[in-house]
C-alpha cells in the first residue's frame, strides 16, 4: 500500500510540475519543406523569435527545457529538427567528418528553417546544444539577422575572437573538456575572463558558465543554465522576464520513476505460470558473460553489414544477435530449457511500456518511430529479441551484481567492436547511455514480472522495446 501510494505521489506531483512548465503556451506545429517545426509560444505573444536546435541523436522535446521558459516569457520560440532525427522522415547524408559534407548540408536545412520564421524587424536569437553549436554559428556567419546565441555544450573551430559577437556558452560543470572551450570562447575577447564574468570588447559582449552537477544531458535541464539563456537573450533586447523557472528534469526522473515504481504493483497482481528458474555456478555466469563478449566482435566485426539506413544499426542487429544467440547456446547445451508463456504478461508489459514511453516522448526526447522506421524496428528484433530472452533468463535469480556483471559484459563488447573498427563503429559509444537506461527502466520492470510470467515471456517484450529504443534513438543515414 505504502509503495502504491509513493508512486502515485511521485507521478501526479511530476505531471502537476511538467505541465505547470508549459501553462500558457500553445505548442503547434508545422512544416518548412520537409523539416518538421515546433512553435512554442503564448496566444498574444509579439516578442522576439528564437530558434533553437538539438544535438546529435536529439529531438525537439529534448529543448522543451529551454522552449517553454522562453515562450512563457514571451518570445516567440521556433524548435526544429535535423535531417534524420526525431520525426525528420529524411535521412541524414554526405561525409559527417567533413565539413563540405554533413555539416554542409544541415547548415543548408538551418537557413531555410531561418528564413521561414525570422520577424524582419529584429534580429532572431539562436540557442543550439551539443552539434547544434557548430551548425547554427556557421549559419549565422553569412546573415545579418541574427543577434544574441546561447550554445550550450558548445565546441566549434568556427568562434573567434569577434564572432559571434554576442555569445552565451553554457556547459555542464561535469563536461570538463566543453567546459574548458567556454572559458577558452570567453578568453579570446578578454585574456583575463572568468568563468561567470561578461566581457565587453567594443561590439562583442561574451560569457562562459558551468552550470553545477549537470553533464552533457542533464545540462538541457539545469535550472542555473536555463536562467543564464533567458537573462542574456533578455539583455540583449532590453526585456526584463520574471518567469519561474520549473524543475523539469527531476519532475521527468519522478515522473518515470514513478512509472516504473508503480509497475511492481500492477506486476504483483498478474497470475503465476509454470516456468523454471534458471540457477547457475559462478564459472557458468562467467563463461556466459566474457565468452560472448570476446567472441561477437570477433565474429561480427569482419562482417560490416551495410544494409540498414540507420548509422551503426545494421551492425548492432548483428552484435546482438551473435551475442544472444552464444548465450542461448551456453545455456541449451548445460540443459537449462527457458520454457512457458503468458500472453497476458506480455501484453501488461507492453502497454505499460507505451505508457513509459508516451511520457517520455511528451516531456523528455522523441519516442514515436517515422513510418520510414517501422520496418528498421522489424529487423532490428532479430537480433533483440534472442539477447532479451538470455538476458531475461540470466537476471531473473541473479544477484544485482551478476546482473551487472552480465549487462556490462555486452556493453564491454561493444567497446571491443569500436576498438576493432573506430573509424566505422566509433558512433556506437553513444549507444551505452541508451541500454544503461533501457537496463534500469525496462530491465527493471520485466525482472519485476519475470519471476510470474517467465524469461520467455519477458524477452519476448523486451526484444521488441529494445528495438523500437533503439530504432527511435540514432538518427537515419543514407551512405
Amino acid at each position: 500500500m505504502l509503495r502504491a501510494l509513493l508512486a502515485l505521489v511521485m507521478i501526479l506531483t511530476s505531471v502537476f510540475v511538467l505541465e505547470q512548465a508549459r501553462h500558457g503556451v500553445d505548442i503547434s506545429r508545422f512544416d518548412v519543406g520537409q523539416t518538421p517545426v515546433t512553435q512554442y509560444a503564448r496566444t498574444d505573444a509579439t516578442g522576439p523569435v528564437v530558434v533553437i536546435a538539438h544535438g546529435f541523436a536529439g529531438s525537439q522535446q529534448m529543448m522543451q527545457g529551454y522552449a517553454l521558459p522562453l515562450a512563457r516569457a514571451g518570445y516567440r520560440v521556433y524548435v526544429f529538427e535535423f535531417l534524420g532525427h526525431g520525426r525528420h522522415a529524411l535521412p541524414m547524408s554526405g561525409d559527417v567528418t567533413s565539413v563540405d559534407g554533413t555539416t554542409r548540408l544541415l547548415v543548408a536545412q538551418t537557413n531555410a528553417v531561418l528564413d521561414a520564421v525570422v520577424d524582419v524587424s529584429r534580429p532572431v536569437a539562436l540557442l543550439g546544444h551539443s552539434m547544434a553549436t557548430d551548425i547554427l554559428i556557421r549559419a549565422a556567419q553569412d546573415r545579418r539577422d541574427v543577434g544574441p546565441m546561447v550554445l550550450v555544450s558548445a565546441f566549434s573551430h568556427v568562434i573567434d575572437a569577434t564572432t559571434p559577437q554576442d555569445l552565451l556558452l553554457v556547459s555542464g560543470a561535469w563536461e570538463t573538456g566543453l567546459r574548458g572551450f567556454g572559458l577558452e570562447a570567453a578568453q579570446m575577447v578578454l585574456p583575463t575572463a572568468t568563468e561567470g564574468q561578461t566581457v565587453r570588447v567594443q561590439d562583442v559582449r561574451r560569457r562562459a558558465v558551468a552550470a553545477p552537477l549537470s553533464e552533457h544531458v542533464s545540462v538541457l535541464h539545469s535550472r542555473v543554465a536555463r536562467q543564464e539563456a533567458l537573462e542574456w537573450v533578455d539583455t540583449f533586447y532590453g526585456r526584463t522576464s520574471t518567469v519561474t523557472i520549473m524543475p523539469s528534469g527531476w519532475a521527468i526522473l519522478g515522473l518515470l520513476g514513478g512509472l516504473v515504481l508503480g509497475f511492481r504493483i500492477v506486476a504483483q497482481r498478474l497470475p503465476s505460470i509454470r516456468s523454471q528458474n534458471v540457477t547457475l555456478t559462478l564459472k557458468q555466469s562467467a563463461t556466459l558473460a566474457l565468452l560472448p563478449a570476446v567472441l561477437t566482435p570477433l565474429v561480427a566485426v569482419p562482417l560490416t553489414p551495410g544494409f540498414l539506413p540507420v548509422l551503426i544499426a545494421d551492425y548492432l542487429v548483428l552484435h546482438v544477435l551473435v551475442f544472444g544467440v552464444l548465450q542461448l547456446g551456453l545455456l541449451w547445451m548445460w540443459r537449462v530449457r527457458i520454457a512457458g508463456l503468458s500472453p497476458l504478461a506480455i501484453v501488461v508489459l507492453l502497454l505499460w511500456c507505451a505508457v513509459f514511453g508516451f511520457a517520455l516522448d511528451r516531456y523528455a526526447a522523441n519516442f514515436w518511430p517515422t513510418s520510414g522506421r517501422v520496418w528498421i524496428i522489424g529487423l532490428m528484433m532479430i537480433g533483440a529479441v534472442p539477447y532479451m530472452i538470455a538476458d531475461a533468463a540470466l537476471s531473473t535469480s541473479a544477484s544485482v551484481w551478476r546482473r551487472l556483471a552480465m549487462r556490462g559484459a555486452f556493453i564491454g563488447s561493444l567497446g571491443i567492436a569500436v576498438a576493432l573498427d573506430f573509424e566505422n563503429l566509433f558512433f556506437l559509444i553513444m549507444i551505452a547511455p541508451v541500454l544503461v537506461l533501457f537496463y534500469l527502466v525496462f530491465g527493471t520492470m520485466g525482472r519485476d514480472l519475470t519471476g510470474k510470467a517467465g524469461p520467455l515471456s519477458i524477452g519476448l517484450a523486451l526484444g521488441f522495446v529494445l528495438a523500437w529504443a533503439l530504432g527511435v534513438s540514432f538518427p537515419l543515414f543514407q551512405t
